[in-house]
């Protein structure tokens, strides 16, 4: 009998080792997918379930254009996994959009207005967004944070300041539309905002204003009106 041995094969390097070694850009779009779904079913393993799956749609072009419920069909995939997917492509549509174009400077309740406008003043229902802004008034993110109807759009102060915290902003802007026509503020608009700055400052995150809408493109700013006191800082100004 040969005294020497031959070595036994390693195992071959599965994607979510080889993402840590050598980095996400080194892994193909089904072992990108495969590490996204993180397992497959029985006798058929995760990297066939993606291999599939981009074959099914014809490539991550086409499975960018069906919602959850389609892909969640896919054998293997269910409506958990169907969500992970869609999530993974709108973050990188937002990223890739994002990247393609400066950043925002809001520094006056107009540019916040012109910014807005043509996502709220076309709405038939009330619409809260936050707009996240850092050191130099520079948007880091636009979100929508309450959604209401016609005439009334209630949101909790706590997950306008949770939503403002998640963004990392420095300050923030508040924006909402009056579907009905009038962009002037009411009394529990104008309430509601102070009692939100009240609470935003001892966060350490500034309300610094809040914006209003109408359908017909005007527009009023708590800051403007003197609903809201001027932020002693260098945001906003």
């Amino acid at each position: 009998m040969d005294a020497t041995q031959s070595t036994p094969a390693l195992p071959s390097t599965g994607p979510r080792q080889r993402a840590l070694e050598e980095g996400t850009s080194s892994l193909g779009d089904a072992e990108l997918l495969a590490v996204l779904l993180g397992t497959g079913l029985a006798g058929r393993p995760v990297s066939l379930v993606a291999a599939g799956l981009l074959d099914r749609f014809s490539g991550l072009e086409g499975l960018a254009r069906f919602g959850p419920a389609a892909i969640a069909e896919h054998p293997g995939i269910g409506l958990a996994k169907a969500l992970r997917i869609s999530a993974a492509l709108e973050l990188g549509r937002r990223a890739a959009q994002r990247a393609a174009r400066p950043r925002a400077v809001l520094r006056t309740s107009h540019a916040v207005a012109d910014y807005l406008r043509p996502t709220l003043a076309p709405l038939a229902h009330e619409e809260m967004w936050l707009l996240a802004l850092d050191g130099r008034n520079q948007l880091r993110s636009a979100r929508r944070v309450g959604q209401g109807g016609l005439h009334a759009c209630t949101i909790a102060t706590r997950d306008i300041l949770r939503a403002a915290l998640t963004e990392a902003a420095s300050t923030f802007v508040l924006a909402h539309n009056h579907p009905a026509g009038d962009p002037t503020p009411s009394p529990s608009d104008a309430s509601m905002t102070r009692g939100i700055a009240d609470i935003a400052m001892l966060a350490g995150v500034p309300l610094v204003d809040h914006v209003i809408l109408a359908p017909d493109g005007r527009h009023s700013s708590m800051l403007d009106l003197g609903i809201l006191q001027p932020f002693e800082g260098p945001f906003y100004d």
